[in-house]
């Protein structure tokens, strides 16, 4: 049954417009957008007027799970971008019906490192090697269970990077790095056929020659980044045609402990939206580290946001990501609201920050069908009460979401919050998945 969202603010992020118009949606499809009034079809008519309605949210960087899937459409992020994990794992959300309560998923499977593994040994989210051609195979396995691009981690040798990337390359497939434990330059990555550099990282070890995050003899202002150094750099990325996704949160959470932000929006109406029981505890857990977070990884946001500024001045594409539930108090969904506040607090325009979360974020990874409103492109949207182009801070005022041309209020979302005895039976049933795909290979 066809609707028509009628009398609403419409921005179009694609085309900087914004105008009072028509919004007429059939069952997962925006079908036509109007200026002005929409002609009579017979289509049930909904009055949003005083209301404003923007594309569904893009989060580029987290690491989704079942038990928290549905806290990031409740806060209006309809599709993610998964980078690593297992898309065993994955399957019921990634084939889940179009207008579920739950995003999205463009995911890739689990990440390729180097011994001895930055989160351990090979396991279910995580392949270990040095060895060129495993990382080869590896990869041709990923390809064959479904990954949409391949993400590389910190300890992985330049040997075994080249061998991802082209093997990436025979299957259509864009290679990502989480370069901030490496000694791998994101220059070099580049090189090698690396496209996106996770966190803007690499860049700093391609600033100053030799350092890594374990050095101690290397005397760097993280406060007041080398300007001219990093616009070098960011040139030579450029030329690569790479993208960078920073992930403000996680560093900005780190640094304003003991007083992090928090989601007041959403959480004064259901403190369900802090996070899982298990996230709540991991992360108070972890932000009694304070001291050992600010000194191993939080030092590093300033640096970042001149990447990220640096980088865009220049024509490059970025995108807003969250890394949700890494570090501390990494809500997911409602964490990036807090991003695209971060992102004008760089001097980014409101409209620039929507698009880095929208329209630009689709386009990176080639999705055509969100990002925008228009015909052709999935009803999934954001109704909200104020509008974010006078303060990005509005994104936060949601009346309801629409997810694949179904109508949700929050609360709404959160009754389909999973139980703990199916998580428990999907647990077991992704390791005996798992374990027979090992058997296989």
């Amino acid at each position: 049954m066809a609707y028509i969202l009628e009398h609403v603010t419409v921005i179009d992020v694609e085309r900087e417009k914004v105008f009072t118009g028509a919004i007429r949606i059939e069952g997962d499809t925006i079908t036509a957008v109007y200026e002005g009034d929409a002609p009579e079809t017979g289509a049930r008519r909904i009055d949003l007027e005083g209301r404003y309605v923007m594309p569904g949210l893009i989060d580029m960087h987290c690491h989704i799970k079942e038990g928290f899937a549905p806290h990031f459409t409740a806060a209006g992020v309809t599709t993610v971008r998964n980078t690593a994990g297992n898309v065993i794992e994955l399957e019921k959300l990634i084939h889940a019906p179009s207008d579920a309560p739950t995003p999205r998923v463009y995911a890739s499977d689990r990440m390729i490192d180097g011994p001895p593994g930055l989160w351990g040994e090979t396991a279910l989210a995580n392949f270990v090697t040095d060895d060129p051609e495993a990382a080869r195979a590896e990869v041709k396995r990923q390809a064959a269970a479904g990954a949409q691009f391949i993400k590389v981690y910190g300890l992985l040798s330049k040997e075994a990077m080249r061998a991802v990337a082209e093997e990436a390359k025979q299957h259509g497939l864009e290679v990502s790095a989480d370069l901030i434990h490496s000694s791998v330059t994101g220059v070099e990555a580049a090189e090698l056929g690396v496209t996106w550099l996770e966190h803007a990282s690499g860049i700093v070890q391609a600033m100053y020659p030799g350092w890594t995050m374990a050095s101690t003899n290397v005397d760097i202002d993280w406060d007041q980044p080398d300007l001219e150094r990093m616009e070098a750099v960011c040139r030579e990325l450029l030329r690569h045609n790479v993208n960078l996704c920073p992930t403000l949160l996680v560093l900005d959470q780190i640094q304003q402990l003991p007083s992090p932000w928090e989601a007041e929006f959403l959480f004064k109406e259901d403190g369900r939206l802090s996070g899982s029981g298990t996230l709540n505890t991991h992360w108070s857990g972890l932000a009694q580290q304070e001291e050992l977070l600010k000194t191993h990884m939080g030092f590093l946001l300033e640096t970042v946001k001149a990447a990220a500024k640096t980088y865009r001045a220049l024509g490059g594409t970025v995108v807003a990501g969250t890394d949700c539930p890494a570090g501390v108090w990494t809500y997911a969904g409602t964490g990036l609201h807090r991003e695209l506040e971060l992102f004008t607090g760089m001097g980014w325009t409101e409209m620039e920050a929507l698009q880095a979360a929208t329209s630009t974020a689709a386009a990176s990874i080639g999705l055509t069908d969100r990002g925008t409103i228009k015909a052709g492109c999935k009803a999934d949207l954001l109704i909200l009460d104020q509008n974010p182009l006078e303060s990005i801070s509005n994104t936060q005022t949601i009346h309801q979401v629409i997810k694949g041309g179904r109508r949700y209020t929050h609360n709404d979302i959160l009754g389909h919050m999973p139980s703990p005895a199916y998580l428990k039976q999907r647990e077991e049933e992704v390791a005996a998945a798992f374990s027979l795909q090992k058997g296989r290979d």
